[in-house]
């Protein structure tokens, strides 16, 4: 059993400032889970362990209980009421059986005007408890960040995935049905290899973007028209099922660019398909092709409600979302840095005439094309 006055807080004491504490310290004993003073009670008094332990706990603005420490025997708690004046900031209850002197808040604010030494020591504990509060706040708010961007990333992988996870059950349902011809199957079975490919590529895009890796630069050239005339074919059909219609507005230059057909293709298809989940009650999308010195510039125009300002300024941030019920905002993230490793460029706006929202990519002509 640890006697008060053996107490760190006041081993420093003369032996007649030991006494008073003595005549005035109120020894009580609680039972286990037993709540000593709860958050907001008024602040009447110092606690010193003497036997047991006590958790000191904190209701946070959603309801849950966050706990900020333990006190021990020969330890004591209850001082920051007692100071500033103020309720509790925090509830205290019992481990276990436990036994406290109680000093009432009259008599600490006497000894500490008596004695600057004792101040001090409940100065210097007190920014001890501060500091390892701070840590366990702060690594507490880093842990809830992880697994809420862990969340955001899952839903963001499940959310990419279903496009093609659709595409790949009706093409595996057609190819199981009786009386199906060879030319159907086969062309079922090619849809499925290509959404297989579109995974895969989907899933190296989101390892690449999660290593931060900027090295991922460009070097081979594609034919920008043949590669465009794929694309509608593979795209087509599938936003068709869903009420949009995707055209080319003007035909795609037969020049060679600077241009990885796997990776380019995730861009096309994100900027597509996030268009055709904003038009729920069907549209168009738009493909335009324009040349300047160096580069080709492709407009991926929609028909649908534009894009919010309050997301406007920072689409291509990570995890910037606004108004689509499953969007989590990093697949344009992803555009972004696809775009940037083939040397282009990727900007959005707003229609003039609030007819849709207009994402505009460049990428480099290939030299000698």
């Amino acid at each position: 059993m640890v006697s008060i006055e053996a107490s760190g807080l006041f081993g420093g004491l003369t032996a007649e400032e030991k006494e008073r504490l003595r005549a005035v310290a109120q020894l009580k004993l609680y039972p286990a889970q037993h709540e000593i003073f709860r958050q907001g009670d008024h602040g009447d008094g110092l606690y010193v362990v003497v036997e047991g332990s006590v958790r000191i706990t904190t209701e946070l603005a959603d309801g849950q209980t966050s706990l900020l420490s333990r006190i021990g025997s020969g330890m004591f708690f209850g001082e920051m009421a007692v100071v500033d004046a103020g309720p509790r900031s925090a509830t205290a209850a019992t481990d276990e059986a436990t036994s406290v002197y109680f000093i009432p808040s009259e008599a600490v604010h006497q000894m500490l005007e008596a004695s600057p030494q004792l101040a001090l020591r409940m100065i210097r504990e007190f920014s001890h408890r501060m500091r390892e509060g701070n840590r366990h706040y702060i690594e507490a708010v880093l842990q809830a960040e992880r697994l809420a961007m862990v969340g955001r990333f899952a839903r963001s992988i499940v959310h990419d995935f279903k496009n093609p996870l659709n595409v790949i059950g009706l093409a595996a349902e057609l190819t199981c049905l009786e009386k199906i011809s060879m030319s159907v199957r086969i062309h079922a079975a090619s849809r499925i290899r290509k959404q297989v490919d579109r995974l895969t590529n989907m899933i190296n895009e989101l390892l690449e973007f999660t290593r931060g890796n900027t090295s991922g630069k460009v070097v081979g050239s594609t034919n920008l028209a043949e590669f465009v005339a794929k694309i509608m074919e593979d795209i087509g059909t599938e936003v068709s099922e869903k009420g949009v219609t995707l055209i080319c507005a003007n035909p795609a230059p037969n020049r060679f660019v600077l241009l990885d057909p796997q990776r380019m293709t995730h861009v096309f298809y994100n900027l597509i398909n996030n268009a055709v989940e904003v038009m729920l009650n069907g549209g168009e999308v738009r493909l335009h092709f324009r040349e300047e010195p160096g580069f080709v510039f492709i407009d991926v125009e929609d028909t649908g409600p534009g894009i919010a300002p309050e997301v406007l300024n920072r689409l291509f941030e990570p995890f910037a979302t606004f108004g689509k019920i499953q969007g989590t905002g990093l697949g344009l993230s992803i555009c972004k840095k696809i775009v940037d490793d083939h040397g282009g460029d990727i900007s959005s706006r707003n229609k003039e005439d609030g007819s849709g929202a207009v994402f505009t990519f460049s990428l480099p002509i290939s030299e000698g094309a």
